[in-house]
C-alpha cells in the first residue's frame, strides 16, 4: 500500500471512530458483535491473500457493517422476540442506511467501504438484500463479512435464540454454501476458523 493509500484509509478510520462510540451507546451488543466480526473478517481476508488496500477497506467496513442500525427504531432493534414480517422489512434497511452514513464523511475510500457495507447481506445465489445481486457481483469484502457475521451471530446468545456450538454453526453454514455463502471463501474459512484463537468452543 502506498503512503497516500494508507493515509486515505487511516483518515477514514479516524473520522468514523465517533460512529463506534455512538453505536455503543445505542446498542452495546451490536458494537461488541461488530468488533468480533472485524477480527474474523481480517483473518479470512489475510488467508485468501487480499491486498493491503482491500484489507484496509475490509477493516473499516467489517467494523461498521451494522452502523445503519442506528437508524432502526428501538421497538425493532431491541425487540426480545423474533421479528415479524413488517419489522423485518424495516430491519432490512440497515445496510443502505449504513452506506449513507459512511458516504456522508465524503472522504477518499468512503465510497468503496460503503459499497461493502451496503452488500453484506446479499446472498451468493441472489436471494439476499438490498439489491439481490449474486456471485462475484457482490464485493469480496461483503462476501467475507457475510460468512463471519453469520458465524458470530449464531455463536452468541441473544434474547430470541441461544448460542450454538462451533460444530453446529459449521454444519449450518455448510448447508448454505452456494446459496447464502461463497463456496470458494468457505473453504478458506473452514481451515482458518479451526485454528483461530477467536473461534468459539
Amino acid at each position: 500500500m502506498s503512503p497516500a493509500e494508507k493515509w486515505t484509509y487511516q483518515a477514514l478510520e479516524n473520522r468514523t471512530k465517533a460512529l463506534a462510540i455512538a453505536l455503543g451507546f445505542r446498542d452495546r451488543s451490536t458494537l461488541e458483535h461488530s468488533a468480533r466480526v472485524q477480527t474474523l473478517a481480517l483473518e479470512l481476508g489475510q488467508a485468501i491473500g487480499l491486498s493491503d488496500v482491500q484489507l484496509s477497506a475490509l477493516r473499516i467496513s467489517s467494523k461498521f457493517h451494522d452502523i445503519g442500525k442506528i437508524g432502526i427504531p428501538d421497538r425493532i432493534l431491541m425487540k426480545p422476540t423474533k421479528l415479524d414480517t413488517d419489522d423485518w422489512k424495516v430491519m432490512q434497511n440497515h445496510p443502505a442506511i449504513g452506506e449513507q452514513i459512511v458516504c456522508s464523511t465524503e472522504l477518499e475510500g468512503a465510497e468503496q467501504t460503503a459499497h461493502i457495507i451496503r452488500h453484506h447481506h446479499e446472498h451468493f445465489d441472489g436471494g439476499g438484500y438490498p439489491d439481490r445481486i449474486a456471485g462475484e457481483d457482490i464485493p469480496i469484502g461483503a462476501r467475507i463479512i457475510s460468512i463471519v457475521d453469520s458465524y458470530d451471530a449464531m455463536a452468541f446468545t441473544r434474547p430470541y435464540h441461544n448460542g450454538r456450538s462451533h460444530a453446529d454453526i459449521i454444519a449450518l453454514i455448510n448447508r448454505e454454501s452456494g446459496s447464502k455463502h461463497d463456496p470458494y471463501l468457505l473453504r478458506y474459512f473452514y481451515r482458518m476458523i479451526e485454528t483461530s484463537v477467536n473461534r468459539i468452543a
